[in-house]
């Protein structure tokens, strides 16, 4: 049956309210002016910089200083309306409509910018439940609360996220101790030689490295809890930050007979194996590709934006540095591919590093730039080849 002869005046229907949403709202807009668009959200429809959380104690900001515009000025701004506070419920791909608690909405063509969760560890102990995580602006609120007049904060999770909470809470005046089973921080993304160098630095502002250990049991120890390592340590601290990744919402997907795998599973278009449905941002799984990062999401935003508008547009993927934000260091990582074979050559000067990962005939396959050595980035990033080509 055709889409028209079911809804003809149906939206296009955007599920998630974060970057991948907003982003992808925008770029149709600067395409279209009058198609239109409903965005439909668990949260209040506010849009806020995610990036922020991680770097938002040593400022002092609560939850609400990191609103840049709120959810009526959004919908005005973009011509769109917006369902808040509403949960998806179930997707029917025949009928062409999104099931929710506040009613049944029909769409001509549905983006799913579900975002992920943060991975919770299983973890033993009376005090395992007040693991915190921090993923949106309601749990930053929650945590901000929590360290309120608090010293001492411990971080399960030495990736890219856990280091930024590290630098963020010493630099906000918090003990931080961090505690990963890899044996050193950034383990998926830079050798341990390069690690070192951030390490050093972090520790030099007060952050306490915990190593090829994890926490085995959680305890409340008077006003505080008592962290049981696999080491056979003890830490204790006020409060208890997991950071230790994130994994794709994709059980509404699962559930409409989306394919996934890690991610929800969409070709070069964004498109899903069910007609008229994409996936886009930390959800969604590109050839293989799961990037929950700031710029893949922009790229793919202006592709799906054309696609939904009438132009078929093929993604495509530069070489995508990542930004490490920890100005204790700054770091910025470009990993090489998972399948790349070569080595690192690791070149240091005072306040700062350059450490290149290159193929047997020297081609530069991944980096990574520390301190001084970041002024290097856009003349690597030229000679980096393509994610996705």
């Amino acid at each position: 049956m055709n889409q028209n002869t079911i809804h003809p005046l149906a939206p296009i229907v955007i599920i998630g309210s974060g970057l991948a949403g907003y982003t992808v709202i925008r770029e149709i807009r600067k395409l279209n002016k009058e198609i239109p668009i409903t965005l439909v959200t668990k949260e209040p429809g506010y849009f806020y910089s995610k990036p922020m959380l991680s770097t938002a104690i040593a400022g002092n900001k609560d939850a609400n200083q990191l609103i840049t515009t709120p959810a009526d000025a959004m919908a005005s701004q973009l011509n769109i309306q917006i369902f808040s506070e509403t949960d998806v419920t179930a997707i029917s791909s025949d009928q062409q409509v999104i099931f929710t608690n506040k009613g049944d909405i029909p769409y001509s063509k549905l983006v799913l910018a579900l975002g992920a969760d943060q991975i919770r560890i299983p973890l033993q102990g009376n005090a395992a439940s007040e693991v915190l995580t921090v993923n949106d602006l309601a749990d930053y609120a929650k945590f901000r609360k929590q360290i309120a007049n608090k010293k001492k904060v411990a971080i399960l999770g030495a990736g890219l996220i856990g280091c930024e909470f590290a630098n963020d809470l010493i630099s906000g005046g918090f003990e931080v101790d961090v505690i990963d089973m890899a044996p050193h921080a950034l383990g998926r993304l830079i050798p341990e030689n390069v690690a070192s160098a951030l390490q050093s630095k972090l520790s030099s502002a007060g952050v306490r490295w915990h190593f090829n250990t994890t926490v085995q049991s959680i305890d409340r120890a008077n006003e505080q809890h008592r962290m049981s390592l696999t080491n056979g340590n003890t830490i204790n601290a006020d409060v208890v930050l997991s950071a230790v990744g994130l994994k794709p919402r994709i059980a509404l997907a699962q559930s409409a007979g989306i394919k996934t795998h890690i991610g929800i599973q969409v070709n070069r278009r964004l498109e899903t194996n069910l007609p008229n449905i994409y996936a886009i941002g930390d959800c969604a799984e590109v050839e293989g590709l799961v990037l929950p990062y700031v710029m893949p999401i922009m790229q793919a935003a202006r592709a799906l934006a054309a696609t939904l508008t009438g132009q078929d547009t093929a993604l495509t993927y530069p070489a995508m540095p990542v930004m490490v934000k920890t100005p204790a260091f700054a770091t910025i990582v470009s990993p090489p591919a998972k399948d790349a074979v070569g080595q690192w050559k690791t070149n240091s000067a005072e306040d700062g590093l350059e450490a290149r990962f290159e193929s047997e005939d020297g081609k530069l396959l991944g980096f990574v730039l520390m301190g001084t050595a970041t002024n290097q980035r856009a003349a690597l990033t030229k000679e980096l080849p393509p994610l996705l080509a």
